[in-house]
């Protein structure tokens, strides 16, 4: 999502929309019409492109969580052998996730619940893919971590990371360049923490 350089199409403004409407007013506080005006088009005619919200709200925590495996694996693909830089890099695409697409962080907290069951297992299931991703390049840039404590690392770095939506507004913040070294500061920190402690 934050990294195309090209136009968004139709498909993606409604989606991009119905992210912010929804994590500013929650799911049930907003109408097909609201996100339809959005985007300057009929809330029926969001029909051409989405079943309803629901359908919407799959593709947004899905197509995220998809995103984010898909972009670390690719990330841990272009620097493969050199595992600080593996793990350099899936901290940068996650600090990019979260300063550029704050939304779907509310989101996930809040309406995660309201998708179906096989949306909902299909979220958890790249969720955990994603981790495990991240266990494994953490356990061989530091080998004394063991698994359950690299986990934990991982969960809690990812909890660090994710805290952008209580930062304040865009303009409280001390600027992206600031914000994302300041993340990637932390993360590193608390990885390096972690290590001695699983000695």
């Amino acid at each position: 999502m934050a990294t195309r350089t090209d136009a968004p199409t139709r498909r993606e403004q409604i989606l991009k929309e119905a992210a912010r409407l929804f994590a500013e007013r929650g799911f049930h506080g907003v109408g097909v019409d609201e996100i339809g005006a959005a985007v300057g088009i009929s809330g029926p005619g969001l029909y051409r492109h989405f079943a309803g919200k629901d359908a919407m709200l799959a593709e947004l925590l899905v197509g995220i969580s998809g995103q984010l495996l898909t972009g670390g694996r690719r990330r841990a693909a272009e620097v493969a052998g050199d595992p600080e830089a593996v793990l350099d890099s899936l901290i940068e695409g996650h600090i990019d996730f979260a300063l550029d697409d704050r939304p779907l962080i509310t989101l996930h907290d809040r309406e995660l619940d309201r998708l179906r069951d096989s949306d909902r297992k299909l979220v958890r299931q790249l969720q955990r893919q994603y981790v495990e991703l991240w266990v494994e390049v953490l356990r061989e840039v530091y080998p004394t971590l063991l698994e359950p404590a690299a986990r934990a690392a991982v969960h809690a770095v990812f909890g660090l990371l994710n805290s952008t939506p209580h930062l304040g507004r865009r303009g409280a913040l001390p600027g992206r360049a600031a914000t994302a070294a300041l993340l990637r500061a932390m993360a590193h920190g608390a990885f390096a923490a972690a290590a001695p402690a699983a000695g």
